[in-house]
């Protein structure tokens, strides 16, 4: 008679191997299999979707080419510079975990800003999937600290301006203005405190998302994924497993990713490196043309747009904070903007003002700009504060399909799934 604590590598699952002894002890196999792949997936699930899995392995990409770069990086005004341009010309190879850590910056908030329409076009933030939108914007909010804390590091021209003017920005807010200003600088001007600083945040910051990111995965599988049609699964004809159907449409929407991502890098660089970024930062000397990366350029449309520095900063910021209150703004029972034709006019418009304010910030809101500008921002919160409340009562009488496979006409059996 065999002891069931003897340690046999046969669990009482039935299995046998390492693999069995281990997940009848740690269930890591089962959990994994149970999640991504026998997890039931919405059937209807389109392209965007596989944004949610790009980010994913960008991220690790980040991670594993940032702390190659962090251990030959020296967060000095005097050495940052040069143990860039080191970086760049002695390093074996430095050159091109530089170019692919600079380019899946701009990739990731690519990436992230289309997640993000995706989830604002569909619903993706009503009940029951509050939480899941929250630690989303969470992780926005962090990526983006975390990718200005990035760009000063070089120490180059725009680096360093780009340091002076945030600061100048967060010393208009009232009381705290100044203290923040000096706590983020250390002085008057960016110099080797704050350069230490923006180093030591955007290295805690980049594992933090990474945190917030499990969370976030792991809100999704608790409420399960919306779809196009913002209709719950009503059955297993309504869904899919995880594995084959999403693995690899999601390996499909990779590989052109990664195609993009090694154009970037090897054939257009100029796209995503700053050419002012390659010479020394000079305090005495100011660029012609200080401007963030693209991805903040909006965000520096609505903070010129506005005359009074500390009101462009809170209309900058309370741009972001808005969102936040979305699934409490928008009072329709519908999810998808398919089913919503005046939403979807609207959210139309709200992208294209979005991409207006950042050209108005390419531009430093200057002449007719400026008034393009106001114009965009005024729309933008209306968008939120006034149109989503109110387009309720434009969906009153609306029917939606009765199931997703009804939608798509299909009247196979569960089996088929």
């Amino acid at each position: 008679m065999t002891d069931s604590g003897s340690g046999d590598a046969t669990d009482q699952r039935g299995g046998t191997g390492v693999l069995a002894w281990v997940d009848a002890r740690l269930p890591v196999v089962t959990g994994f299999r149970h999640e991504y792949i026998d997890y039931r997936t919405p059937r209807n699930l389109n392209g965007l979707w596989n944004f949610g899995a790009i980010l994913t392995v960008v991220l690790l990409v980040m991670l594993a080419t940032g702390i190659f770069l962090a251990v030959n990086y020296t967060p000095t005004a005097a050495g940052a510079f040069a143990s860039v341009e080191a970086i760049e010309r002695q390093l074996p190879s430095g050159w091109l975990l530089r170019s692919i850590h600079v380019t899946g910056a701009s990739l990731f908030l690519a990436a992230l800003y289309i997640h993000l329409f995706r989830g604002l076009y569909y619903g993706s933030y009503k009940r029951p999937r509050e939480i899941l939108w929250l630690t989303g914007l969470l992780l926005l909010v962090m990526v983006m600290f975390t990718a200005f804390a990035g760009y000063v590091l070089p120490w180059g021209q725009m680096s360093y301006w780009g340091a002076d003017v945030a600061g100048k920005a967060v010393d208009a807010i009232p009381f705290v203005g100044p203290w923040l200003e000096h706590f983020l600088q250390g002085g008057d001007a960016p110099g080797d405190v704050s350069l230490h600083r923006f180093f030591v945040l955007h290295f805690v910051l980049a594992f933090a998302v990474l945190g917030v990111v499990v969370l976030h995965v792991a809100a999704l599988h608790v409420t399960g994924s919306n779809n196009p049609l913002g209709i719950e699964p009503k059955g297993p004809r309504d869904t899919l497993t995880f594995h084959p159907y999403y693995t690899s449409k999601d390996a499909l929407g990779m590989i052109l990713f990664a195609l993009l991502f090694a154009a970037l890098v090897f054939f257009l660089p100029h796209v995503v490196f700053e050419a002012e970024n390659f010479r020394p930062a000079n305090p005495l000397h100011t660029p012609a043309d200080i401007e963030p990366e693209w991805y903040f350029l909006p965000f520096y449309g609505m903070l010129q747009s506005v005359p009074s520095k500390f009101g462009g900063l809170l209309a900058a910021v309370g741009s972001i904070l808005i969102l936040f209150l979305v699934p409490w703004l928008d009072r329709s029972p519908i999810r998808s903007a398919r089913f919503r034709p005046f939403y979807r006019v609207c959210m139309v418009l709200l992208v294209l003002c979005f991409i207006l304010l950042g050209f108005v910030g390419r531009h430093h809101a200057e002449g007719g700009w400026m008034i393009a500008g106001r114009i965009a921002l005024v729309y933008y919160f209306a968008h939120f504060l006034v149109l989503l409340p109110l387009s309720a009562r434009t969906e009153r009488h609306v029917v939606l399909p009765e199931s997703i496979a009804a939608a798509q006409g299909h009247h196979a059996t569960g089996h088929d799934a």
